[in-house]
């Protein structure tokens, strides 16, 4: 199974974008850390990544897998191009890979 489960946006004002998505549709986006906020609704959630070290250029979807070390050996298998490989973070792990038109793609395995 694979779906898309979550777009991480990049922001430049957190503060400022989390209270106009709050405001605008009456969302509770919780804060990780100084510099991340997210829903979590357990469907297909937003992130607001304020941390231009770690932000991507454009939003980033994120594709929920059932098998993450299959879905990283798939993405060059299919043509694409892994450019950020497994990684920890709070919630799961996930890589970044870029589709052969050069969107930023991001896998993940809750839990």
């Amino acid at each position: 199974m694979a779906r898309l489960n979550y777009v991480e946006l990049p922001v430049s004002d957190l503060a400022a974008t989390r209270s106009f998505y709050e405001q605008l549709f009456g969302w509770s986006l919780t804060a990780f850390g100084p510099s991340y906020a997210a829903t979590i609704s357990g469907d297909t959630d937003l992130g607001l990544q304020g941390d231009p070290a770690e932000a991507t250029a454009a939003p980033l979807p994120v594709i929920e897998v059932d098998d993450l070390e299959s879905a990283l050996a798939g993405v060059t298998a299919a043509g694409g191009t892994v450019v950020r490989p497994i990684f920890a973070f709070p919630g799961g792990r996930r890589f970044h890979f870029r589709d052969p038109s050069g969107n930023e793609v991001a896998a993940v395995r809750s839990g």
